[in-house]
């Protein structure tokens, strides 16, 4: 699980998520210059993807780590499973 700092410091990443989106949104309505509105789009879609990027390894280093070191092989199937789903989902691959 998150620490307290650990949900400070990515719902503080969040926000500003949030005002690069709803700055887009202004450019959009002003009639900005595409490739501006391109680029602060790019800046919000990489602040997000190290949102996920933060949060899949505090699960790794905590969720998963406890299963795979954990006697039940049920456990840890299902973490492994769920792993391949997070990664295909990651990677653009569909089932």
């Amino acid at each position: 699980m998150l620490s307290d700092d650990e949900k400070k410091k990515l719902n503080n990443r969040l926000r500003r998520v949030v005002g690069q989106v709803e700055a887009v949104g202004r450019m959009i309505d002003d009639d900005e210059y595409c490739v501006d509105i391109m680029m602060q789009l790019s800046a919000a879609t990489g602040a997000l993807a190290k949102v996920g990027e933060i949060v899949l390894e505090k699960h790794l280093r905590t969720c998963v780590a406890d299963a795979m070191e954990s006697g039940d092989q049920a456990e840890r199937e299902e973490k492994l499973d769920e792993l391949i789903k997070i990664f295909r989902k990651y990677a653009g691959v569909m089932d």
